[in-house]
């Protein structure tokens, strides 16, 4: 067996290796062995990014926007060309499918293509004579030293959210990735370099647990974006903010597709199928309750159990798997352990992936896609984000009591609603407490040029997640008011706020 590969910091433009001597192992999902050793960084490596940062930030910052969109531009060029390269990083590290991992790097380079109109998207507001001889108007300014915290399951997709934003704005970046699958931030930043972002704007610091600790304390990072779970966005949220920056956390999920009686069962059977096993449902789209509106539930059941049993589970270069392993052995066991503990608690096992085992890849961190039936909202496996291949099914009697019960879940992060009827559509999307709703499209996450977010306790935080409201995260307003006096101040002056009469 090959010795592990490194992955190292990025700083000031360079490769860096760690000098605190910690280290943490990169599996291979599929076969269970470590393939690599990451670097774990520590606050001074994070202060010597910030710090590489700063020297780089202002010229940066004085760029015309359209000098830093045609930087977008070459950067998208690579992207690209790179697509493939960056899919197979990550198969590697993940384990999700080549075709999965494909159309991860397709919707990154979404936002590329979107931050590459920033000279439009920065454009301010002008009032010609506000006030007498006044005129006023405001511009977008960038914040500085900005800062992401992403998660394993979107290892390319999550940090280009932010990265192109926050540079064609006119900040500079620091990305601490997942320490499960670091390397397609090594291939980032060299294509960034490659595409004339200059040196020390973006690093990445490979870490844990300290350097997001050093990144939330760190006096000269302005903004904070994390994406992951809730308990860790909320710890996020409330530090950083205690620190004096500006925050945005998404959380967690638990998102709900709603089938009616007069849906089109075929189609909601194929949107559940990818929207909760794509991934093997490491995602925060994912959809792990099916909520089965009065007289489907037995139909709606049988059809998904037939598919269930015939998915195709292996690893992620395999051309016919259709899921691929989950990202460590401890995910598995969490998993099993709630399967177990929801069928305990009276849940039905239609069909139970944790028999599984994948031929010659004994040792790699496979669950099979699992279908539970009769859960009812009290379980843990309701209540709680798996993230992994396990579908719920929850049978109530009218669309009344599915608004009822989504609504009941802390979590607010996007659901779906599979109907022929508009009325109920129509009726059903303005009443939903839910941040993304899908009518008859199980997982509705738009375009880069649209943004997007949970509610509850799926977002802390103000702002949602690229597009327009990137844009706004990662600058702050100035308002401006202007007058050439054209002849000598009137004596006496004013004591009167001033007004526009």
């Amino acid at each position: 067996m090959s010795s592990p590969y490194r992955i190292h910091h990025v700083i000031g433009g360079q490769v860096v290796p760690s000098t605190s001597g910690r280290t943490a192992p990169v599996y291979n999902p599929a076969t269970g062995q470590v393939q690599g050793l990451v670097d774990l960084g520590s606050a001074a490596e994070l202060d010597a990014a910030v710090q590489a940062a700063r020297r780089a930030w202002p010229a940066w910052a004085d760029q015309p926007p359209l000098a830093r969109a045609r930087v977008m531009q070459r950067l998208l060029a690579r992207l690209r060309e790179g697509a493939d390269e960056l899919a197979r990083v990550i198969v590697r590290e993940h384990g999700k499918t080549l075709p999965d991992a494909q159309g991860e790097v397709a919707r990154a380079i979404e936002v590329v293509e979107f931050a590459c109109g920033i000279p439009q998207l920065l454009k301010g507001e002008y009032t010609e004579q506000v006030a007498r001889g006044i005129d006023a108007w405001s511009v977008r300014q960038p914040l500085g030293v900005v800062a992401g915290i992403t998660p394993f399951n979107f290892p390319a997709m999550v940090p280009m959210w932010m990265i192109p934003m926050a540079l064609a704005c006119g900040n500079a970046f620091i990305l601490k990735p997942s320490e499960r699958d670091p390397s397609a931030s090594l291939l980032l930043a060299r294509w960034l370099h490659e595409a004339g972002v200059p040196d020390g704007l973006f690093s990445v610091v490979q870490g844990d647990r300290e350097v997001v600790d050093a990144i939330l304390a760190h006096p000269q990072i302005a903004a904070v974006s994390f994406v992951g779970s809730t308990p860790v966005a909320e710890h996020i949220y409330a530090e950083g903010a205690r620190h004096g920056k500006r925050v945005q956390a998404l959380g967690g999920a638990k998102n709900h597709l709603v089938v009616m009686p007069d849906a089109d069962l075929d189609q909601a059977v194929e949107a559940l199928m990818g929207a909760a096993y794509g991934s093997a449902g490491e995602r925060c789209m994912a959809i792990s309750v099916a909520v089965a509106v009065g007289d489907v539930a037995d139909a709606l059941v049988a059809r998904l159990a037939e598919r269930v049993r015939a998915m195709r589970v292996g690893e992620g270069h395999q051309p016919d798997a259709d899921m691929g392993p989950l990202i460590t052995a401890a995910a598995c066991e969490r998993i099993a352990a709630s399967i177990a503990q929801g069928v305990g608690g009276g849940a039905v096992p239609v069909v139970d992936g944790r028999v599984l085992r994948v031929a010659g890849y004994e040792q790699g961190f496979f669950l099979g896609g699992t279908l539970l039936d009769h859960v009812t909202p009290e379980m843990g496996v309701y209540r709680d984000e798996l993230f992994g291949p396990v579908l719920c099914v929850v049978r109530v009697p009218d669309v009344a009591a599915a608004v009822r019960l989504i609504h009941a879940h802390p979590y607010g992060n996007g659901v779906a609603l599979f109907t022929r009827d508009g009325g109920t559509a129509r009726a059903f999307v303005r009443e939903i407490d839910v941040g993304m709703v899908g009518v008859n499209v199980p997982l509705p996450v738009p375009m880069a040029f649209h943004s997007f977010g949970g509610w509850k306790r799926s977002l802390f935080g103000d702002h949602h997640a690229y597009g327009p409201e990137g844009v706004r995260f990662y600058t702050r307003a100035k308002a401006v008011m202007q007058r050439w006096p054209d002849g000598p101040a009137t004596p006496g002056g004013s004591f009167a706020f001033p007004s526009s009469a």
